[in-house]
């Protein structure tokens, strides 16, 4: 029987349907739009969009799903060498639009990106609104690397990063959690495993353990943010 995937209520923007009713590589629902209603919905129910650049918007929630506790970010050692050489400025929302460029930039890996124009539009709008931030790994005034992701209460969701200097990206990173965890934002939703995450310390969690943790940080607000006095 083939499966028929869901579409999305243009009128519903936080109307999404039953994550165990996901694929088992975590294909929820297609269609819908990407208003800032229905990203901060998707997020707090444990979903996210992610699709190529002419497929319809296709929304995700894997299972399982990789975190990482923000105290328990890994440094190796020949990390360790590279922050002690403090070579790299870091920033937060100081440049926001310009990092979901950079991450949208084609890899050599890939033959496409899916951070189009109108995801880049989505989430600068949300970037105005104190919801989406970036952090800015700068050399020479020049941008290197960094990452942008969606805060809700004190959970962080990770969306992309990119680095043009060797360890600019995981530097970034590095600075994000330790930010956080000052802040009192325990944990950051890294989406899907990947081996780059896996060494900095990023485990994973069932899909049921991830939505109880999120629910729970997403209606807890963080008694500071390390973008309070920093955001563009």
């Amino acid at each position: 029987m083939e499966y028929a995937l869901p579409w999305l209520q243009e009128d519903a923007p936080s109307l999404f349907p039953e994550l165990n009713t996901a694929t088992s590589d975590g294909l929820l629902a297609a269609g819908g739009d990407l208003s800032s209603e229905r990203l901060i919905a998707a997020y707090q129910q444990g979903v996210f969009p992610w699709f190529n650049e002419g497929d319809p918007i296709l929304w995700w929630s894997p299972d399982p799903r990789l975190v990482i506790a923000t105290e328990a970010v890994h440094i190796s050692r020949s990390l360790q060498k590279t922050l002690r050489q403090d070579k790299f400025t870091l920033t937060f929302d100081q440049a926001f639009t310009q990092v979901m460029h950079a991450c949208a930039a084609p890899r050599p890996s890939e033959e496409n990106t899916w951070i189009n124009h109108d995801m880049i539009a989505a989430y600068t709008h949300l970037h105005h609104q104190g919801i989406a931030h970036s952090v800015e790994c700068w050399q020479n005034d020049e941008l290197v690397g960094g990452l942008y992701g969606i805060a809700i209460g004190s959970m962080f969701f990770g969306e992309s990063m990119f680095s043009h200097q060797t360890d600019a990206s995981k530097v970034a990173f590095v600075h994000l959690c330790q930010q956080l965890a000052e802040c009192g934002f325990p944990l950051i939703d890294c989406q899907v495993s990947s081996p780059h995450l896996i060494s900095l310390g990023a485990e994973n969690i069932s899909r049921q353990d991830f939505i109880a943790k999120m629910s729970l940080l997403c209606h807890t607000q963080p008694h500071n943010t390390p973008w309070e006095n920093h955001h563009g």
